[in-house]
């Protein structure tokens, strides 16, 4: 029998469950959100650098993949009523404690526990979600509610934010969540009950030690990947100590996993084929959907958008994520199509969004001329996310649990990490090449550099400048030129190659199953 969680008051109302839940959700996902949002607030309130920001924002994402294999075995011994509210009161107050905080080092370590709560509470509302639906379409509807809403609270988080901060200090949008959090509070109070009437299973041999594994490992492996560029990579002690954390800290959770009786992470799942091939294709959407991220930049950057502008902009992306997401997750109920549709259509979308990119930025675009390739963009992630996911989980042995989940989690923080510091890379290297190429022709025999200066300062001559003034405002202009033109050259660089990759992803999602099969039936025939 499965357990009453609801009352009996709202146990019936579908649609009450359904908003409680996901504000539950949302109130726990906006703290990752807001504070990717507020994080230049809070460097300039610290005085922290942009790298201790990342490094904040990844340690809230190292204590989430640190708590979440114990989740599913906290939760099938505590009361889930009880659990959750514990959790959010404890949210309150590592809130009030976050934007009070004065010292950055400080703030890392409420980061981390913010993660274990936000683990916490979003594998509780998981697991409520799963008890609504029939068991066999529990794992499905989960992942179509679920996931989604942890893809897009950026982009809601902001559009709250962004009105709050035009207003009024960052902090308020702190008191925003907080009320926020007061409301789910009470929600969780009314509508769940007491005892739930589960079977309690004792907390033995809980893998603690594993856990801090994964704790010290994800820390030490965002430490090395964040700063290695600003200190110089292996060059500096700090990233030798902390590499060499990451590399033992790994090496010590696989050996543990493969000796103890009950792992966090059953090892055994690498041995399907098809988990495995899950799992990459997980981390390269991860890593081509974060592509967006260029289109934002340079809608602020470049265009000089407002961030009610640019949100509008997240919104249509949202809009083709949700639609797309609840007619793949239709098509799967119903069992009309297999999953290699949807992975070939999806990476073939996101390739296109590249394409389209690449070949249409310009300094001067509008928000039509953006418009549609941002709804391909989240129709690519509707389309992919949720099969991708029920791949994985169905790939999985039976005996491994919640195995899939936990990678799934894994590879998420490894494919941000290297959106990080990959995506920082790249452009810099892009950056660095495309300004080579302009000081190659930028010279005091080039035609064209002549006309331009002359015309500047002319201009600038004409506004009441001196000629002397108009001469360095005039330079000073043409370098700004120059730094435009390198960056949007480096976005189309970047969109191109993902686009490669993307593209390259479709055709092998397309061709190798096929080939594959070919190749079994004339193993058969030649027999």
């Amino acid at each position: 029998m499965k357990p009453a969680y609801f009352k009996s008051w709202i146990k019936d109302w579908d649609w009450g469950i359904r908003i409680a839940l996901l504000l539950i959700l949302l109130s726990a996902l906006m703290q990752l959100g807001l504070f990717a949002l507020t994080g230049n607030y809070v460097a300039a309130y610290l005085g922290a650098q942009p790298e201790d920001v990342l490094f904040c924002l990844m340690s809230t994402y190292s204590g989430i993949i640190a708590i979440l294999p114990l989740q599913f075995r906290l939760l099938r011994y505590f009361e889930i009523r009880g659990y959750l509210i514990f959790n959010i009161v404890l949210a309150i107050l590592l809130n009030c404690l976050c934007f009070g905080c004065q010292d950055i080092n400080w703030l890392f370590v409420i980061r981390f526990l913010q993660g274990i709560l936000v683990g916490s509470i979003n594998v509780s509302v998981l697991i409520l979600i799963f008890s609504r639906v029939p068991g066999e379409r529990a794992q499905l509807i989960g992942a179509a509610v679920f996931y989604p809403a942890i893809l897009s609270n950026i982009v809601l988080v902001a559009l709250i934010a962004s009105v709050v901060l035009e207003a009024a200090d960052w902090k308020v949008t702190y008191y925003c969540l907080i009320g926020l959090q007061l409301v789910t509070l009470l929600i969780a109070l009314l509508m769940l009950r007491r005892h739930a009437g589960h079977r309690r299973f004792p907390l033995y041999q809980l893998d603690w030690v594993g856990a801090i594994l994964i704790a010290c490992s994800g820390l030490s492996l965002a430490y090395t990947f964040i700063y290695g560029s600003k200190y110089y990579w292996f060059d500096d002690i700090r990233i030798c100590y902390s590499g060499a954390i990451a590399t033992i800290g790994i090496l010590l959770f696989l050996y543990r996993q493969s000796i103890i009786k009950r792992p966090l992470v059953h090892l055994a799942v690498f041995k399907s084929i098809h988990f495995v091939i899950g799992i990459c294709l997980l981390g390269i959407y991860y890593g081509g959907k974060d592509s967006i991220n260029l289109v934002y930049n340079y809608a602020f950057g470049i265009l000089r958008w407002s961030p009610v502008q640019v949100i509008t902009l997240g919104l249509c992306n949202i809009a083709g994520m949700v639609g797309l997401v609840i007619f793949s997750t239709q098509l799967m109920i119903r069992k009309k199509q297999a999953i290699q549709y949807f992975l070939v259509t999806g990476f073939g979308l996101l390739g296109l969004f590249n394409v389209w990119m690449w070949f249409i930025l310009t300094p001067d675009l509008s928000f039509t001329d953006l418009l549609l390739p941002m709804f391909i963009q989240g129709a690519a992630s509707g389309l992919l996310f949720v099969p991708i996911t029920i791949y994985i989980l169905t790939s999985a042995p039976g005996f491994s649990g919640t195995s899939g989940i936990v990678l799934a989690a894994f590879t998420r923080f490894i494919a941000t990490l290297n959106s990080m510091a990959g995506f920082y890379n790249l452009q810099l290297y892009y950056n660095q090449y495309f300004k080579e190429g302009f000081l190659g022709s930028i010279t005091a025999e080039n035609q064209n550099t002549i006309a331009r200066l002359n015309t500047y300062r002319s201009l600038y001559v004409l506004k009441g400048y001196s000629p002397e003034q108009g001469s360095g405002i005039a330079l000073g202009a043409i370098w700004q030129n120059l730094g435009l033109q390198s960056q949007l050259l480096t976005s189309r660089a970047v969109f191109m190659t993902f686009a490669l990759m993307l593209l390259g992803t479709a055709l092998l999602v397309l061709f190798v199953p096929a080939a594959a099969k070919t190749w079994q039936q004339w193993k058969v025939a030649i027999r």
